[in-house]
C-alpha cells in the first residue's frame, strides 16, 4: 500500500510534468508566431503548475523554510501565474 505522502509527491510531479509540456507548447507558439499572448500564457502555466512543485519539494527543504513560508511562496506563484494568464487573455 502506498502512503498518502508518496501519492502527494507523485501527483504533484505529474502536475508539474504536464504543466511543463503545456508551458513548452505555449512557448513554442510564442516563438513561431511572435505572440505576446502565448508568451504570457507559457509564463502563467509554468507559475501555476511547475513552480509550486519546485518551491514545495526543492526550495522549501533546501532553505529550511517553514510550512507557512513555503505555502506563501506557492500562493504568490499561483497569483503571478493567474495574472500572467489573465494578461495573455485580456491584455494583448
Amino acid at each position: 500500500m502506498v502512503d498518502a505522502a508518496t501519492l502527494l509527491v507523485l501527483a504533484s510531479g505529474a502536475t508539474a510534468a504536464a504543466g511543463s509540456v503545456v508551458a513548452w507548447l505555449a512557448y513554442q507558439g510564442y516563438r513561431r508566431n511572435d505572440s505576446r499572448a502565448m508568451r504570457f500564457l507559457a509564463i502563467g502555466v509554468a507559475c501555476i503548475a511547475v513552480v509550486p512543485f519546485f518551491l514545495t519539494y526543492g526550495a522549501g527543504p533546501l532553505f529550511a523554510l517553514s510550512d507557512a513560508a513555503t505555502l506563501l511562496a506557492v500562493l504568490l506563484a499561483n497569483i503571478a501565474g493567474l495574472l500572467a494568464v489573465l494578461y495573455s487573455l485580456e491584455g494583448t
